[in-house]
């Protein structure tokens, strides 16, 4: 079984990643975006919801020497926490975390609380990591990330969406693919379930 530790040793971390129980994402999903961040050197990263994942994504481009994360983070005190979790790591040049509160916008007819977007500067998104807004807000709650930013992914864009076991999760990815039919998505039986969507 995959563990935060041995993460920490494949990355090089030099210390213990600050890891919050049920809040952090699970290993092996960020061994899985680690992976793919080492491997094919994506050039700007996006996450909606920062914290552990902000760290392992910013070491991997320490590590490759390429590479930018923003990470979109509704909580001005989570958003404190993770800016001062990568100075402690030294990957604050490697990761901006933007404070961006929930706001309503409207989809298909829908009222959704997401990210606002103000402050996310105008960039051609390589990978793309949605681990919130948090479920308990709404009903799929991570249903704007694909139709709000899909102007903005590359074309060579991978989505990653972590707590795809969730029935909720599985039912939006639905929805994403009745409205972007150019995508596939695959699943990955982990520890809380991940789709993987390429076009």
């Amino acid at each position: 079984m995959l563990s935060y530790q041995s993460l920490e040793n494949d990355l090089n971390f030099d210390k213990a990643l600050p890891v919050t129980e049920h809040w952090s994402a699970a290993p092996d999903f960020l061994v899985l975006i680690s992976n793919y961040c080492l491997e094919n050197k994506p050039l700007t990263i996006v996450e909606c919801s920062s914290g552990t994942s902000s760290l392992v994504l910013s070491q991997c481009c320490k590590l490759s020497q390429t590479g930018h994360v923003y990470s979109l983070e509704n909580g001005e005190e989570y958003m404190l926490q993770t800016v001062r979790q990568l100075e402690d790591f030294c990957l604050s040049e490697f990761c901006d975390v933007i404070h961006a509160p929930l706001v309503d916008v409207r989809l298909d007819d829908e009222s959704f609380q997401w990210y606002a977007l103000d402050d996310l500067p105008d960039v051609e998104i390589d990978m793309l990591v949605i681990d919130g807004p948090p479920g308990f807000l709404q009903k799929h709650s991570r249903y704007p990330a694909l139709p709000i930013l899909g102007q903005r992914l590359a074309e060579h864009c991978v989505v990653f969406l972590d707590d795809a076991a969730r029935a909720d999760e599985q039912a939006l990815v639905k929805r994403w693919l009745k409205g972007s039919p150019d995508f596939q998505a695959e699943y990955i039986e982990n520890e809380r379930g991940c789709f993987v969507l390429k076009r």
